[in-house]
C-alpha cells in the first residue's frame, strides 16, 4: 500500500478500530445484568461484521483502486438493521413491541436496497432510487425523533431517554454523509454540488464513528442500568 493511499489507510484503521471495539464489547458482556447483555452483544456484532467487511474492502481497493460499492452495501445491509434493533432493545424497558423493530428494519432495508439499485445497478435512474431511499431514511428519522420510539423514550425517562437521544443524533447527523456519498457517485441535478468528491475516506471515518459510537452509547447505558459484578 502506497504511503499516500489515504483510502487504503482508512480501510486499515477502520478494520483495526472496529475489531478492537468488538473485543471490548464481547469481553464486557458478563459485567451487566441479563437484560442488557443482548444490547451489548449486538453492539459487538455490528463492529465485528464491519471489521470483516473492511478487511475485504481494503484488499479490493488495493487490487483495483476502485470503490468497493458491492461489499460496502453488503456490510450496510447487515449492520444498519442491527443498529435499528438497538432502538428496540433499549426501549423494551418502556414496553416497546417487536412491531417497532420490524418497522425500523423494514425501512432500513428499503433505504439500502434502493440506494444500491440507484448507485450500482440503474445509475441512469439514480435520482428516482435516491428519492425512495431518502424517503425511507427520513421515515426512520421521524419514527425515532417524533414517532412511537420517541414517545417510548420519553416514557422511559432517565438514562434510557438520554441514550435514545444520542442515538437519534447519530442517525440524523452521522448518517447524513451517506446520501452525500450517494450524490457524489451518481449522475443527477446535484452533480455540480457533490460530483467529483472522493467519498471513500469520508465513508470509512463515518462508518467507524457511527458504529463504534452506537456501541459505546449502548455500553454506557448498560453500565448505568446494571450493577457491575465485583471480581
Amino acid at each position: 500500500m502506497a504511503t499516500d493511499d489515504y483510502v487504503g489507510f482508512t480501510f486499515f484503521i477502520g478494520t483495526m478500530a472496529m475489531m478492537a471495539a468488538s473485543a471490548f464489547f464481547f469481553f464486557s458482556m458478563n459485567d451487566f445484568e441479563r437484560k442488557w447483555k443482548t444490547s451489548v452483544l449486538v453492539s459487538g456484532l455490528i463492529t465485528f461484521i464491519a471489521a470483516v467487511h473492511y478487511w475485504y474492502m481494503r484488499d479490493y481497493w488495493i487490487a483495483n483502486l476502485e470503490s468497493p460499492t458491492f461489499f460496502r452495501y453488503v456490510d450496510w445491509i447487515l449492520t444498519v438493521p442491527l443498529m435499528c434493533v438497538e432502538f428496540y432493545l433499549i426501549l423494551k424497558v418502556a414496553g416497546a413491541k417487536k412491531s417497532l423493530m420490524a418497522k425500523l428494519i423494514f425501512l432500513s432495508v428499503i433505504m439500502l436496497v434502493t440506494g444500491y439499485l440507484g448507485e450500482a445497478v440503474y445509475p441512469e435512474s439514480a435520482q428516482i432510487w435516491g428519492l425512495v431511499s431518502g424517503i425511507a431514511y427520513f421515515a426512520i428519522v421521524y419514527e425515532i425523533w417524533l414517532g412511537g420510539a420517541a414517545k417510548l423514550a420519553k416514557a422511559a425517562g432517565g438514562s434510557v431517554q438520554r441514550a435514545h437521544k444520542i442515538l437519534c443524533w447519530f442517525v440524523l447527523v452521522g448518517w447524513a454523509i451517506y446520501p452525500i456519498g450517494y450524490m457524489a457517485g451518481t449522475p443527477g441535478w446535484y452533480e455540480g454540488i457533490f460530483g467529483g468528491l472522493s467519498m471513500d475516506v469520508f465513508y470509512n471515518i463515518a462508518d467507524a464513528i457511527n458504529k463504534i459510537g452506537f456501541g459505546l452509547v449502548i455500553y454506557s447505558l448498560a453500565l448505568q442500568q446494571s450493577k457491575p459484578k465485583v471480581a
